[in-house]
C-alpha cells in the first residue's frame, strides 16, 4: 500500500508539472516547482562551470548549450519520474518474485510501448494500470514532440528584430547609432515604423518568455547580440525620443516604451531578480552632450536643456535597474546608449572576406554613420 500511494503521488506530481510547463499558456505563480528549482540550480552550476573557459567565445558557446540541453534533461527527468511512479504502483498492486526493479522494468516497457512480453501484468488491476500507463506514454511523447516546433517558432520570431537591429543600431545595438542611422523626421517614417514593429516584438517576447520560460536561456547567433540587449536598445531609443530628441511620432514612441518596459518588469518579476544599479553610467553627461551635437549636425532637432535631461534620467531609472539585474543573472551584457568605439557591424564582417569594404560596394561614404 505504501508503494502504491508513493507511486500515485509521484505520477500526479509529474503530470501537474508537465501540464503547467507544456500545456498551460500562462505563468504559474506557485513559488516551489520542480522545473523552477531545476533551472535555477542548474543554471547556477552551469554558468559557474562555464568560467573554466578562459576564451570569451568558448564561454559563450558553453552558455548557449544550456537552454537546449536543459530542456532535453527536463523531458528525460519527467519521463523517468513517470516510469518510476508507475513502477511503484505496479509493485504495490502485484508484487513480483524478482522484486521492485522488475516492476520498474515493466513500467518502462509499457510507458515507451515497447512491449517485449518477457514481463507482463498478472492481475486485473495490474493490467488496467498498464493500459493507463501506455496511453499516458503516448500522450506524453505527443506533447513533447508538439512542444518543440512551437518553442523554436517563438525563438525564430524573437530573433527577427535582433537581426534587424544589426544594420540599424550596430552590434551590440545602441540607441545612439539607431538615431544617427535613421534620423527622426528625415526618413519618411522609417524610425516610426520600426518602433511600431518593436512594440509588437516586445509583446511577443513577453508572451513567449512567460509561456516558455526556457526560451530566456536560448542565446542569439552572435555573442554581441541578445534579446535583452535588443530590448534595452528599444527602451533607450524611446527614452531619447520622448525627452531630448524631436521630429518623430511621440505617440508611437510612448506606446513602444510602455510595452517594452512592461516586458522588462514582468520578466524580472518572474525571475525574482532584484533591480540593480548599473556599475557605470550608460550615458554620462559628456557623452549625452556629444550625442546631441552629433544628432544636431545630422539635421535632427534636439532639446539640450536641464528639464529634458532630467526627464531622460527619470525614464532611464524606470528600466535600467531591471535589465541590469536580469543581465547579471543571464550573464548578458547591457549595451551603452552611445558607444565610443567604432567596431564594424556583423553584416560588415565575414570569415572569408575580412578585408572587404561593403560600404564601398553599396556606394556609401565611409562616414555615413556606419563606422
Amino acid at each position: 500500500m505504501l508503494a502504491l500511494v508513493a507511486g500515485l503521488v509521484l505520477v500526479v506530481t509529474v503530470l501537474v508539472e508537465v501540464f503547467e510547463a507544456l500545456v498551460l499558456p500562462r505563468q504559474v505563480t506557485r513559488r516551489y516547482r520542480f522545473s523552477r528549482l531545476y533551472y535555477r540550480f542548474g543554471w547556477r552550476v552551469w554558468r559557474n562551470a562555464a568560467h573554466v573557459f578562459r576564451a570569451p567565445h568558448r564561454e559563450q558557446t558553453a552558455l548557449s548549450v544550456f537552454g537546449p540541453l536543459s530542456l532535453l534533461g527536463l523531458f528525460a527527468l519527467w519521463a523517468a519520474g513517470l516510469v518510476l511512479g508507475f513502477g511503484l504502483m505496479h509493485h504495490g498492486v502485484a508484487p513480483r518474485a524478482a522484486g521492485f526493479w522488475e516492476a520498474v522494468y515493466l513500467s518502462g516497457t509499457t510507458f515507451t510501448t515497447l512491449g517485449y512480453g518477457d514481463v507482463t501484468p498478472t492481475t486485473a488491476l495490474d493490467r488496467m494500470l498498464a493500459v493507463v500507463e501506455a496511453a499516458m506514454g503516448f500522450g506524453y511523447f505527443a506533447i513533447v514532440i508538439g512542444y518543440l516546433p512551437v518553442l523554436y517558432q517563438a525563438f525564430g520570431r524573437r530573433e527577427n528584430l535582433i537581426a534587424l537591429l544589426d544594420a540599424r543600431a550596430g552590434s551590440p545595438p545602441a540607441a545612439g547609432r539607431m538615431l544617427l542611422r535613421t534620423p527622426p523626421g528625415a526618413d519618411g517614417g522609417t524610425l516610426t515604423d520600426f518602433l511600431a514593429g518593436a512594440e509588437r516584438w516586445a509583446a511577443e517576447v513577453l508572451e513567449a518568455h512567460l509561456s516558455f520560460p526556457v526560451l530566456s536561456y536560448y542565446r542569439s547567433q552572435h555573442d554581441n547580440q541578445s534579446w535583452l540587449a535588443a530590448l534595452t536598445c528599444v527602451l533607450d531609443t524611446c527614452a531619447l525620443l520622448l525627452t531630448v530628441v524631436e521630429g518623430v511620432d511621440r505617440v508611437q514612441a510612448r506606446l513602444t516604451f510602455a510595452m517594452a518596459r512592461h516586458t522588462a518588469v514582468d520578466l524580472g518579476l518572474v525571475l525574482r531578480q532584484r533591480p540593480e544599479t548599473p556599475a557605470e553610467d550608460r550615458l554620462p553627461e559628456a557623452r549625452l552632450t556629444e550625442l546631441l551635437a552629433a544628432l544636431s549636425k545630422a539635421g535632427v532637432k534636439v532639446r539640450n536643456d536641464a528639464a529634458a535631461r532630467t526627464r531622460l534620467a527619470e525614464l532611464r531609472a524606470l528600466y535600467e535597474p531591471i535589465v541590469v539585474g536580469m543581465a547579471r543573472y543571464y550573464l548578458l551584457t547591457v549595451p551603452v546608449v552611445w558607444p565610443a568605439d567604432n567596431k564594424p557591424d556583423n553584416w560588415q564582417t565575414s570569415a572569408w572576406m575580412r578585408r572587404a569594404d561593403p560600404l564601398h560596394a553599396l556606394g556609401l561614404p565611409a562616414d555615413d554613420h556606419f563606422e
